[in-house]
Parts: structure tokens; sequence; C-alpha cells
């Protein structure tokens, strides 16, 4: 019986970029003592058909907490927003679990290792998105002199979820924590910390992006023992463009020492033309190369 799952989720739309982040996962041989599962938010028969050949379990994801239908507008990929923080409800048989994003793949195992390993002895394993290189990190607007609106991810979401000033205030300013990728295990008093914020965020606040406050919630607010992994651990490309190696033929972090990039995060996309690669496959950017030469690739994984 296999004690780590790799767990994603994604409707029709999304179904390329699901089928690669499971070949990217199955090209290595370490998967075969992982299982892969599938959270089904709107994929088609056909669809499926052809994941239950690649998968060990494909459930439907379900709203786990009650949410306004006005809210919900037949957007059925926001239960993603809700079902994550639940997977050892749909997934019971596993003792670790490792969520990715559909719309992210991974460039290099180790990386993987190192989530499972993070997530021991009840910890959450997940990635601030800070580094070298973050030249931005929140957003302010400044009025006169000394006084500014505070306009940072954190607390813009938290204001507007109705969960106080005052731990509107303690995540102001700190380091967002991205969930598109995250591990924990079964046991752990994370999920029920999660869930209980996520069960606030979605009185008042919108359903995206509700699970990612209540997760930084859990981290700033309640304490959660937490293991923060490297950057390379959950690169999103659209905060920071990585290099290529050429002769690894792999991308790579953009400074010294140029680590190797497990896992790259197309979040928010990565547009050109009014294109976004996530949808369209043939969309390509300027890349710099570790030798100092502009290339054109896309940053969709392909075998």
């Amino acid at each position: 019986m296999k004690k780590n799952v790799i767990v994603s989720l994604a409707d029709a739309n999304y179904f390329p970029l699901l089928d690669e982040l499971i070949d990217s996962i199955k090209r290595f041989k370490e998967s075969s003592g992982v299982a892969i599962c599938i959270l089904d938010a709107g994929l088609t028969k056909e669809q499926k058909e052809k994941l239950s050949n690649k998968v060990d379990e494909i459930k439907s994801a379900e709203w786990d907490i009650d949410v306004p239908t006005s809210k919900v507008k037949g957007k059925e990929w926001l239960k993603s927003q809700v079902s994550r923080a639940f997977l050892p409800k749909y997934f019971p048989d596993y003792e670790k679990y490792l969520w990715i994003d559909c719309d992210a793949w991974v460039n290099d195992w180790n990386c993987l290792e190192l989530y499972f390993k993070a997530c021991n002895n009840g910890k959450l394993g997940i990635t601030q998105t800070i580094g070298p290189g973050y030249k931005i990190t929140s957003k302010v607007n400044w009025l006169i002199g000394k006084l500014a609106i505070i306009k940072s991810q954190n607390f813009k979401h938290a204001v507007k979820s109705n969960i106080g000033y005052d731990k509107a205030r303690k995540l102001a300013f700190a380091p967002h924590i991205n969930i598109g990728v995250f591990s924990l295990e079964k046991n752990s008093k994370g999920w029920s910390s999660w869930q209980n914020n996520l069960s606030k965020t979605l009185k008042a606040g919108n359903i995206f992006g509700s699970e990612g406050l209540a997760i930084n919630m859990s981290v700033y607010i309640d304490d959660l023992e937490t293991e923060f992994l490297p950057l390379n651990c959950n690169w999103i490309a659209s905060n920071l463009l990585p290099k290529y190696d050429e002769e690894q033929k792999t991308f790579v972090e953009p400074f010294l020492p140029n680590y190797k990039i497990g896992i790259i995060h197309l979040a928010a996309g990565i547009w050109k033309d009014g294109r976004d690669m996530r949808l369209d496959k043939s969309v390509e950017i300027e890349i710099e190369t570790l030798k100092n030469k502009k290339v054109y690739k896309s940053l969709r994984f392909n075998n």
C-alpha cells in the first residue's frame, strides 16, 4: 500500500495542464512508490477515462463548506478553493498528502522528497513567495508623508473577508504563502486550523483566494508549525522568470548559484499578445540562458 499521495484538481478547460503535470511526475522512476489522486471539478467522461489509466483514484470535488450559489455562478472549478483543505476526507488511505496545482509541473523529483519530509510531525510544508530577485513584496498607496494605504494581497483579502483589523494587520506585511503546492500529514492539526479559518473567510470574502488567506491565517495568526521550503520548490514564473541551462536542458533560478527549479508554477498565467500560456501551449517567451543568450521557450511541460 502506498503511504504518500500527490493530489491535484482540474476542470475540462485545464485538463491538458493536469495531464502534463501527471506526465511530469510519472517520468521519474521514484513515482512508482507514490499514489496520484485527482479531484474532478468538471472533467469530461473522455478525460476521466484517459486519466484512469494513469492515476490511482478520481473523485468528484464537493463544496465541503456551504457557499452561496450567487458566489459560485457556475464556476465549479472554484471547489479547488475549498476541497483541498479536506484531502483526507476524499482519500483517507494515505499518511502524507502533497497538493500540486494543475498549472504546475515537476522538474526535479528531489523537490517532492523535500515536501514529504517537510510535513513530518504534523508540520505544514510550504513555500513563501519571496526570495532573491523579488523587488516588491507588498504594495502600498502613499498619501501624504508617512501615511499610506496598504495594498498587500494578504491585507486586501483579510479586510474584504471581515476577519477583523487586528488579524488583518498581522498579515499585512507577512510574506505571502502560496497554497498551490503544500504538504500535510493525515493527522496534522493543520487541517482543522485551515478548515476553521476557511469557514470564516468564505462568509464575507470571495471564493477565489479564500483558501490562501485561510492558510496564511493558520501560519501567521494560529502559529501552525511550518517548514518553509526554498523558492525553487514552488517557482511562480509570473513573479520571476527562470533562466535556462542549455547544457543540462533544464530551467534554473536566475541568480547564482542557479539551483535547478523543482516545481514550475504558472499561477496567474504567462501572457504574450493577449494569450495565456496555460491555455495556449504555442505561446513562447524570451528566456535568458546561463550563457547570456536569449532563447524563446514555453514554460509548459514538454516530455
